[in-house]
């Protein structure tokens, strides 16, 4: 649906040096995808969204869309084209001075149809967006989830193929946030949209993306599906946004922190366990007792479900015997497990231990 290929977006400044806000990405996205893009800000992930209703053209690269390059387009024929891209932004950019049917309606003033047909069309949208009841509302009547729903109506007016949100939950509060996502994955469902998120919130990427790519500096860092990028992250600024978004960070403050665990007993580690998919289902702490005599006390866990994937993420104190313990870890991770020793006692020889990965 939308192939982007060696983009590059460079602002030259009067008596500046210019600026290169996006550096030879390339990125595919398929039809019905929910296509998260996240970064820190200034990553350049908003100017990259923009090229691909050129609203910002690139210095140079390809951007095609559904079959069609726009850079080779006519403005006439990228105005008719961009009727298939709606885009939603942070601010909902409402218009204050009229309701909410009217803001709706306005999209389609000059699209050629009766004031019957798109009185009807407005009507359906608002009902689709759970919004019918606040057609004669303004937008100052409004809360914040209620204006973005408008801007969604808006931007649907044009049955587009291809949903563009940039940021478009980050002046929301977290509950709000949800509603809008779930709102979103509803239509990406029933009506078959394409959807491309613009966001640094990667809580938002793990609600509602199946794909993702993570951008620092202007590049594309990493990307692949939210279950690869969730489970087997490789650089470090994905690492952190992973982390952040399950809150083992948060966790591992509070135990590391923790008088109980400022000096470990000799025969006694702490570890981080991470595992996707049927590792889930597996007896895997139970086994490391009854295999080798290692006694596990778990401090924290978390299970997040991505795209119908269950991935795991435990914290444990692991007990007994030094070579068992060695044992125990070498077994985790031949059953897919990656683990990461987070504090042991230095009493003790650690050269030989797995430190771990799939």
């Amino acid at each position: 649906m939308i192939s982007l290929k060696d983009i590059s977006v460079t602002f030259n400044q009067p008596k500046k040096p210019a600026i290169q806000a996006v550096k030879n990405v390339s990125i595919e996205i398929d039809k019905g995808d929910v296509y998260g893009i996240v970064g820190y800000s200034g990553a350049g992930k908003s100017t990259l969204v923009r090229v691909i209703n050129l609203l910002q053209r690139p210095s140079s690269g390809s951007v095609v869309v559904n079959g069609t390059e726009l850079t080779t387009l006519s403005a006439k024929a990228l105005r008719e084209k961009r009727k298939t891209i709606g885009m939603i932004f942070q601010h909902f950019n409402l218009m204050d001075s009229r309701n909410v049917f009217d803001n709706v309606d306005f999209s389609l003033k000059y699209g050629g149809r009766s004031k019957q047909e798109r009185h009807q069309k407005v009507t359906e949208l608002l009902a689709l967006v759970g919004l019918e009841e606040k057609a004669q509302a303004f937008p100052s009547q409004l809360s914040g989830g209620q204006k973005q729903r408008v801007a969604i109506a808006r931007a649907l007016a044009n049955d587009p193929e291809i949903l563009l949100c940039d940021e478009a939950t980050s002046a929301l509060d977290p509950k709000t946030t949800l509603q809008i996502l779930a709102l979103l994955k509803k239509l990406n469902r029933t009506l078959g949209l394409t959807i491309v998120i613009i966001t640094h919130e990667m809580q938002v990427v793990k609600e509602i993306c199946n794909k993702v790519a993570v951008m620092e500096d202007g590049e594309v860092i990493e990307q692949g599906s939210s279950v690869q990028i969730f489970s087997q992250p490789e650089k470090p600024l994905t690492k952190d946004f992973i982390r952040t978004a399950t809150h083992i960070d948060q966790a591992l403050e509070t135990i590391l922190g923790s008088s109980k665990f400022s000096s470990l007993a000799p025969n006694e580690w702490l570890v981080e366990l991470s595992y996707v998919g049927d590792q889930t289902n597996e007896p895997l702490i139970a086994q490391l007792y009854s295999r080798y005599k290692v006694t596990t006390n778990i401090l924290y866990g978390n299970v997040e479900i991505l795209q119908e994937v269950p991935i795991g993420s435990l914290v444990v104190s692991l007990s007994g015997e030094y070579q068992q313990r060695k044992h125990a870890l070498e077994y985790l991770k031949s059953q897919g497990v990656y683990t990461n020793i987070l504090k042991e006692n230095h009493a003790e020889p650690l050269n030989n231990v797995i430190k771990g990965g799939f």
